[in-house]
């Protein structure tokens, strides 16, 4: 018998918190159509490849004063891409919302991420299946995977599975790369008139899908609150043995909200936000010199210690790394059956190879790093065929050529502290927590407004709660179309309509919140101690969302 912690008995006894609209029933709804939409770039492009669910409408949830029947449903369920917080709630929130809505409805989860769908491997949800897994963090429910939908075969054999099982909807829960494939898979059963619904979940701890209509993506809440917790130890820790420098890296593929968040509840001493370095067009020489300057300032001081946070993508946004790593991305397609590459005897053979194929430019930057992160660069791709920025041990280089740097500064009698540094990678650390109560309470929320748009008839959408800085009783559910966010990317050498990434906006109010401080908490010892996520207690405590959720709504609301 499976052993359970006292805080998994406790949080398994959570009800989650819903907007009124939903909590009043799926049959109470009335659904509300806003104005058509657009893709936020290349509109003739994206209207071409999505001829059948372009241009849909936003959608709203009010109370109805009748009550409407519900005709029996079997859905799929799909947990895509890397695991988030939360995403048991959101399998829970759909399974409840359709046992209410007609209880001989079914929920079968597909195993292993997209592959189930194509494999026909699944589960069928029972209630005592789904409340062990309650509030509870992981996707461990049904496992999750990096399958991409794209091809005919895919689309065929999901079609086979669904008919099968004589599935309707199917509800995917992912982030940006995992719901464009529910564009296209929406797209595909539409086209060929299958009556197979596709309502997408917005998940991504980086925090990177996200506009007006979706505020927040899921598990963001609880992996910056994971993150700020262990940073600001390390500030403790720092700030009591005050001999060591901590170069924290932190995951966020793309953007830099999960860095940002977490230098706000924080405030350590050197943040480096990729955005801003690629606005800056800083080098990779300039951003040692920042660096080195505050060190070299706090050493004066008697401070031969500090923090730094810096973004898990940052080495993709320098100018001259940038334009490296997509020559070499471009590459490294190329190499994978290239027989001199594959066959080469030593590493150093194929840092040759790869060297005589970059463009000169590229190739002279790409020489010019420590052998760790040239090996580490010709590491096996993602499935998007991009180099998989975790495996960079981009604070260890940060670290080498500082440690350069102060040396030279020292023979020049310009640096007179001592310099040791310990390296940290915060990832993994996050993805799988308990979700906090915000992120229990949304998660729960989306899945169940999920169900509520397939029960519409809708396809091809992405289910959206709103207004999350107020109580979860005045949160706003409803959905906007997956092509909305959509744009055209290079992928693999071929431009792809993706969902497009939200970066840090620097003129927004959450950037300008750190530079508005970042010269005092760089040589001020400011920091913050934000301890663990708390479940019980008063609600400044265990129910406050992000400094990053707070700012923007702020300023949304002063500008309504």
């Amino acid at each position: 018998m499976k052993t359970l912690s006292p805080l998994q008995i406790e949080r398994l006894k959570y009800q989650p918190k819903l907007p009124e609209c939903l909590k009043k029933g799926i049959n109470s709804l009335e659904l509300v159509e806003g104005s058509k939409t657009e893709s936020v770039r290349d509109q003739e492009q994206i209207k071409e490849l999505f001829k059948n669910t372009y241009g849909k409408p936003v959608v709203s949830f009010k109370n109805s004063i009748s009550l409407k029947a519900s005709e029996a449903r079997h859905v799929g369920v799909i947990l895509s891409g890397g695991q988030a917080p939360g995403g048991h709630n959101v399998i829970a929130g759909l399974y409840d919302a359709l046992k209410q809505a007609n209880s001989s409805n079914k929920l079968y989860g597909f195993l292993g991420g997209p592959s189930g769908i194509i494999d026909g491997k699944y589960i069928e949800f029972t209630d005592e299946f789904m409340d062990k897994y309650r509030n509870t963090g992981g996707f461990d429910i049904i496992g999750s995977g990096r399958t991409k939908l794209e091809t005919e075969e895919q689309f065929q054999k999901s079609l086979a599975v669904c008919k099968n099982l004589g599935i309707s909807a199917v509800v995917i829960i992912g982030g940006d790369d995992s719901n464009t494939n529910a564009a296209l898979l929406a797209e595909w059963f539409v086209k060929n008139n299958t009556g197979i619904q596709v309502i997408g979940c917005p998940k991504t701890i980086d925090g990177d899908l996200k506009n007006e209509q979706i505020e927040i993506s899921f598990g963001f809440d609880t992996a910056t609150k994971t993150y700020a917790e262990l940073i600001g130890n390390i500030e403790r820790d720092a700030n009591s043995a005050k001999k060591y420098w901590h170069f924290v890296k932190i995951m966020g593929r793309s953007a830099s909200h999960v860095a940002l968040e977490a230098a706000l509840q924080t405030q350590p001493n050197i943040t480096l936000i990729s955005e801003e370095v690629e606005e800056k067009k800083m080098s990779l020489d300039s951003i040692i010199s920042y660096m080195c300057d505050i060190i070299v300032k706090r050493a004066n001081m008697g401070k031969n210690f500090g923090i730094a946070v810096i973004p898990e993508g940052l080495i993709e946004f320098i100018p001259e790394m940038k334009s490296m790593i997509s020559n070499l991305n471009d590459i490294m397609a190329t190499l994978e059956n290239d027989p001199d590459f594959v066959n080469a005897t030593t590493i150093r053979d194929k840092f040759d190879i790869v060297e005589n194929r970059l463009e000169s430019a590229n190739a002279k930057v790409y020489s010019s790093l420590p052998i760790l992160i040239k090996g580490q660069l010709l590491a096996d791709r993602d499935p998007h065929g991009n180099v998989q920025v975790s495996k960079i041990e981009t604070e260890k280089l940060l670290i080498e050529m500082i440690q350069e740097r102060l040396s030279e500064l020292k023979l020049q009698g310009e640096y007179i502290g001592k310099f040791s540094a310990q390296s940290h990678f915060f990832g993994y650390e996050g993805r799988c927590a308990f979700p906090s109560n915000f992120d229990a309470d949304y998660c729960y929320s989306l899945g169940f407004n999920a169900f509520a748009l397939i029960n519409f008839g809708l396809t091809g959408y992405l289910s959206s709660v709103r207004n999350l800085t107020a109580p979860a009783s005045q949160w706003i559910a409803g959905g906007i179309p997956l092509t909305m966010m959509m744009n055209m990317e290079k992928r693999h050498g071929e431009m792809k309509p993706v969902i497009q990434k939200a970066l840090v906006k620097l003129d927004g109010p959450v950037f300008k919140q750190l530079e508005e401080h970042r010269e005092d908490w760089a040589l001020n010892d400011r920091y913050l101690f934000p301890g663990a996520i708390q479940y019980f207690g008063p609600s400044c405590v265990c129910d406050v969302t992000t400094c990053t959720l707070q700012l923007e709504r702020a300023k949304t609301l002063a500008a309504v």
